[in-house]
């Protein structure tokens, strides 16, 4: 081996040194060696997209190789999952999944042209934000039990939101309802740009979302949080459904990294651990969490099966409220 070659597999961006080797052979030059492509199938500006580049800043850093984010919008986050499962697995494509992109996309519509798990590779699940019922002034209670109260005065009559019926956000509200027993009445939207004034003039009742969104309302008093599905770092003074009694209504929302199936183990080994490495600390879960993000920097297979695990979930819940794919 040449002075020049090892130097390069031993320097201080192999993270670690022994899987930065494996992810060349003699005759190929060590990974990364020029930009890296960052596919966010959601546009500029949102939850995904911001998860994306807090990770991405962090793990350019510790790659010395700049990572570019590409925004690729449409259906429901497909179309830019799609771009990720069809390019070169060679290190140099990666992707953000989430939840709905992933095991939610598959059950809920119709002709997804990949598999959740069989078309990636898992990198690791970067981290879970919770979600929060919130609804506007024009409904009249200020605690959970007072909406449901309030709901199961009016079978059919309150409105709730959701950005389409092939969202986690609506498939949950569902699940909400059969845990609860209320019966509401469904009211889609194209985004939650354009849910948040409805709930704020009292066109729509009540929503099912993610902190980040409706928490800076929330907390002016503009909005009322009822409760959450897990702790919240936006919105800690609000409940957990489950505290209030709702037992097994805490799904999260969760955001990670894949690349196209057929990606060397090492390199995936090599960005999760160089994620961790960051994360994983005081420093990096504050800046996290200042999103309403928990850190989970799970390793590729942990995250693979988690992918899986969620497709069989969301599957049977869908089945048990007959909701078919659109």
């Amino acid at each position: 081996m040449s002075l020049k070659r090892r130097h390069l597999l031993l320097s201080p961006l192999a993270l670690p040194a022994v899987a930065s080797a494996q992810t060349a052979s003699p005759a190929e030059e060590p990974w990364p060696n020029r930009p890296i492509r960052c596919i966010v199938p959601f546009p500029a500006g949102g939850g995904t997209d911001l998860a994306a580049r807090i990770a991405t800043r962090r793990l350019s850093e510790a790659l010395g190789q700049p990572i570019v984010i590409e925004n690729r919008p449409g259906a429901g986050g497909t179309i830019g999952s799609n771009a990720v499962a069809r390019a070169t697995p060679d290190g140099y494509t990666i992707g953000v999944a989430t939840t709905s992109t992933h095991p939610v996309a598959t059950v809920l519509q119709r002709d997804v042209p990949y598999d959740p798990v069989t078309s990636f590779t898992a990198i690791t699940m970067l981290g879970t934000t919770p979600y929060v019922l919130v609804a506007g002034r024009a409904i009249p209670a200020n605690n959970l039990a007072e909406f449901l109260a309030h709901v199961r005065a009016r079978p059919g009559q309150v409105s709730y939101a959701s950005v389409g019926v092939t969202t986690l956000g609506y498939l949950l509200t569902r699940q909400f309802e059969l845990l609860t027993g209320l019966q509401m009445h469904h009211v889609p939207y194209r985004g939650s740009s354009q849910v948040y004034p409805d709930l704020l003039n009292g066109t729509v009742g009540a929503l099912l979302d993610n902190p980040p969104a409706s928490a800076a309302m929330v907390r002016d008093g503009q909005l009322k949080a009822f409760a959450v599905t897990q702790r919240s770092n936006l919105l800690p003074g609000v409940p957990t459904f489950e505290s209030l009694g709702v037992a097994g209504f805490d799904a999260v929302f969760w955001y990670g990294l894949v690349a196209p199936a057929g990606l060397p183990p090492a390199i995936a080994t090599r960005m999760q651990q160089a994620l961790a490495a960051h994360f994983l600390t005081d420093a990096g879960r504050a800046e996290m969490r200042a999103s309403d993000i928990e850190p989970v920097m799970s390793t590729p297979a942990a995250f693979a099966a988690s992918i899986a695990a969620d497709s069989a979930r969301w599957r049977a819940l869908a089945q048990r409220l007959d909701i078919r794919p659109e």
